[in-house]
């Protein structure tokens, strides 16, 4: 996991199979090296593995039936055409769940189905990004990691005694925004148990590399990633006031990130073939997210890490600016609420109203601070702008009442 909040979420915060912020290994993988180690229709015949897969069959249906899923047919249906394109010959046998969290994670788990966490879809500039940390996931499960690091566990602790434990996990933050979370406590228990090693982390980036290359995707993309993650942390810690290096300490027997960046690097230019027209898929990329986005934006800006939230809206608007990204920067800094911030947010405002694609909530705050500022006039006639692009909004009758009391 990456913020200390997040490490609280999942109990002991190691989610083994957390894509992007574990290690590397000491010496380079070689993508070339990595093949499958399971085929099409698998299933296991060693007995302890069998275990694992007897409970981790539970923890599926636990997941299949939690609060946090998303329920978007056609972004669900669009992740499982990814995964089809690059989990290599398993791919059939792997099945996607896509959890409201507005983390940067995504997990596999040993019997082929894994967990994406909407934080990180909204973080992804393009299709090829994401194609790259499912293609890392399902490197794991193609290399048989889980059960080889089961097995490493196995020898040094009772693991169904720590399994037992597993529903208590996290009962202590039921109550937070992304709903009930005792679901989670269970297999929240059983990935710590599955932290993987460098080596197997470094074998999933080298296969997932592979993969994703052979898939017909830029394997650059990979490194890039990595790239966004360690500046998105390192501007969240400057807001913060921390050492970003102090996010990592929990991975301190692993290299770090930038080792890892660098690694990747240098396995995509082994990939990449000369002349090779290589997808990223920007365009497809932001119409399969859709509304999506929207929501995955608001719920970024209310975790109130500005550093982070800030970083996120200016990567997403590298491909240009629009009304939901001016207003969800603006949001970032009246939310702060320290002195001056609300002055700032009144900037955003203004300027998301000049966007065809703007938010109605843009139009009320810019008369609110419109307002503050003594400008009635103008301010009336942005309150009746929001009304009118949200006649039904709950506060529509109050907003009504503070527009006509400042003609």
């Amino acid at each position: 996991m990456i913020l200390d909040r997040r490490q609280m979420l999942m109990g002991s915060g190691a989610l083994g199979a957390a894509a992007l912020v574990t290690g590397s290994a000491q010496a380079r993988v070689l993508p070339r090296d990595m093949e499958p180690l399971i085929g099409p229709g698998y299933r296991p015949t060693d007995l302890d593995e069998r275990s694992m897969w007897e409970e981790m069959e539970r923890v599926e249906e636990e997941i299949a039936g939690s609060n946090l899923l998303v329920d978007d047919p056609d972004l669900n249906a669009y992740l499982r055409g990814l995964i089809a394109k690059v989990g290599g010959p398993a791919a059939g046998d792997m099945r996607i769940y896509l959890a409201r969290i507005p983390e940067f994670n995504a997990m596999m788990f040993p019997t082929g189905f894994t967990v994406f966490f909407s934080g990180l879809l909204l973080r992804m500039k393009n299709e090829a990004q994401l194609a790259g940390v499912i293609a890392h996931e399902s490197a794991h499960f193609l290399r048989k990691h889980q059960i080889r690091q089961w097995r490493s566990v196995k020898r040094k602790s009772d693991i169904f005694a720590l399994l037992a434990m597993g529903a208590g996990a996290v009962g202590g933050v039921t109550g937070t925004y992304m709903g009930d979370l005792m679901q989670l406590g269970r297999f929240a228990t059983i990935m710590s148990i599955l932290s993987y090693s460098r080596e197997l982390e470094a074998e999933a980036d080298a296969m997932g590399a592979r993969l994703l290359a052979e898939a017909g995707y830029d394997p650059m993309v990979m490194p890039e990633t990595w790239q966004q993650l360690i500046a998105e942390l390192d501007q969240s810690a400057h807001y913060r006031g921390r050492n970003r290096e102090r996010r990592f300490a929990m991975f301190g027997t692993h290299p770090s990130p930038e080792r890892r960046m660098k690694d990747l690097t240098v396995s995509a230019k082994e990939l990449r073939i000369e002349g090779r027209d290589y997808a990223r898929g920007r365009e497809q990329y932001d119409a399969a997210l859709g509304e999506a986005r929207r929501w995955m934006l608001e719920d970024q800006v209310k975790l109130n890490d500005p550093g982070a939230s800030q970083y996120v809206v200016e990567t997403l608007a590298e491909d240009g600016w629009n009304g939901q990204l001016r207003f969800s920067e603006a949001e970032i800094w009246r939310l702060r609420g320290r002195p001056g911030d609300f002055q700032r947010a009144a900037r955003g405002y203004a300027t998301a109203t000049l966007y065809p694609d703007v938010p109605p909530e843009a139009w009320r705050w810019h008369g609110i601070a419109l307002h503050r500022e003594g400008r009635n006039v103008e301010a009336a006639d942005a309150l009746r702008r929001y009304l009118m692009l949200a006649p039904d909004a709950p506060d529509a009758e109050m907003i009504r009442a503070m527009a006509g009391g400042m003609e």
